[in-house]
């Protein structure tokens, strides 16, 4: 199969992807976070819970916790692009030569 062909069906599937979970998301109503699911499934279990630890630092507000969760997105997606472009230019330059075989010069194959 083609490598243009191949690129274009990940793009579709993963359009795909973002549909569905769209799709889904809005029968099911707003989205939460799995720390306020736990709270209330705890709530719900043991109305007398007292946590046994309290946070170091308590954040100001919501929009703290939303440029935090940015950020850290962020450098998840620098690191990703940043390994993603080692490999590829580790391929540009070996060839496409196995791990541990000697790289073949282009023009010499």
């Amino acid at each position: 199969m083609p490598k243009k062909t191949v690129n274009l069906l990940l793009v579709l599937a993963t359009i795909a992807v973002f549909i569905v979970a769209l799709v889904i998301g809005v029968q099911k109503g707003e989205f939460g976070g799995t720390d306020s699911a736990a709270t209330e499934q705890i709530q719900a279990s043991d109305p007398g819970y007292k946590p046994w630890f309290e946070p170091l630092w308590n954040q100001p507000g919501g929009e703290v916790e939303s440029g935090l969760f940015a950020l850290q997105a962020a450098l998840g997606a620098g690191i990703l692009g940043f390994a993603l472009g080692v490999f590829r230019e580790r391929r540009k330059h070996l060839g496409d030569s196995a791990p541990g075989e000697k790289p073949v010069a282009p023009g010499n194959s």
